[in-house]
C-alpha cells in the first residue's frame, strides 16, 4: 500500500533522470494524499512528457465520480482483470515522481498502542521510480481530468518489518520497459515486483505526518530509532531479486 508519499529534489533531477522535455518548476512537496494533484511521467508518441494529474483513478466509464471509491493504489496482482485499471495497464502506464513514501508500523498494544511513521527511501538517494496507470477522464459537462494510481506488489524483506504491501520501485531499465506501449500487459506487470532489499532505508520520523495540514521538510528527517529492523530471514516470503 502506498498512501502518503514525497517529493523533495529540484525539478531539474527528474528531468533530468526521466527525460521529459517540458522544464515544469514545481515546489518540494513532504506530505502528498489522494486526491491532490502529483506529477509523473508518460510517453505519447513515442516521447516522455511531464504531466500533472489527480491521485485516484477514474476510469473513463465512469458517468460520475461523486461517491466513487479514491483508487489511488493499483495491486498489480489482480490490475488485468479489474475493469478500472486493465485498459490503463495495456496503454497508459505512467511513472510517478517521487523521493520515498511513508508507510505505519502498529507498536505497542491496547489504549498504549501507537501507529509509528517511517520514510521509506532510497539508499543512495536517487529519485524512487514508482509505476503507475493513468487514464484521462471526461465529464458529462465537457471537464476533462487526468488522473492516476500507484502501482502495488508484495512487500520485501525490509517493508515486511511494516507492511506486507510496497509500491512498485522500477529499476532504470524498467522504466523503460514500463513506459514503453510496445510492451504488452503481461510483460509489464512482471516488472513490478518487490525491489532488492539493499535499494531501501526506513527512517522513523515525527508523527505530525500524520496530518495533511502539514507539509514541510522536516517531516522526512529521522527522529529516535532511525530503522525499522526486517523480520528474521527465515520468516521472509517471496525472494524475487
Amino acid at each position: 500500500m502506498c498512501g502518503r508519499f514525497f517529493i523533495a529534489q529540484a525539478p531539474e533531477v527528474y528531468r533530468t533522470v526521466y527525460r521529459y522535455s517540458e522544464r515544469p518548476n514545481f515546489p518540494g512537496r513532504y506530505n502528498i494524499a489522494p486526491t491532490q494533484p502529483v506529477p509523473v511521467v508518460l510517453t505519447e508518441q513515442g516521447e516522455r512528457h511531464f504531466r500533472l494529474v489527480r491521485w485516484g483513478l477514474w476510469p473513463t466509464w465512469l458517468k460520475d465520480p461523486s461517491g466513487f471509491p479514491v483508487l489511488f493504489n493499483a495491486r498489480i496482482e489482480s490490475a488485468a482483470e479489474k475493469p478500472a485499471f486493465r485498459g490503463a495497464l495495456r496503454h497508459r502506464r505512467c511513472v510517478f515522481l517521487a523521493d520515498g513514501f511513508y508507510e505505519w508500523r502498529r507498536e505497542g498494544t491496547g489504549k498504549g498502542a501507537v501507529k509509528q511513521p517511517f520514510a521509506v527511501r532510497r539508499t543512495d538517494d536517487a529519485p524512487m521510480a514508482l509505476a503507475g496507470l493513468w487514464e484521462p477522464w471526461a465529464g458529462a459537462d465537457g471537464s476533462e481530468v487526468d488522473t492516476g494510481a500507484i502501482v502495488t506488489c508484495s512487500a520485501n524483506g525490509t517493508l515486511s518489518a511494516i507492511h506486507e504491501r510496497m509500491p512498485a520501485i522500477l529499476s532504470p531499465e524498467a522504466v523503460e520497459a514500463w513506459l514503453d506501449p510496445r510492451v504488452d500487459a503481461p510483460e509489464a506487470a512482471r516488472l513490478c515486483r518487490p525491489c532488492p532489499d539493499e535499494w531501501l532505508r526506513l527512517d522513523a520520523v515525527s508523527e505530525r505526518v500524520n496530518g495533511t495540514r502539514h507539509d514541510d521538510p522536516a517531516l522526512i528527517e529521522p527522529v529516535g530509532r532511525t530503522r525499522a529492523e526486517p523480520p528474521p530471514r527465515a520468516m521472509v516470503q517471496g525472494e524475487l531479486f
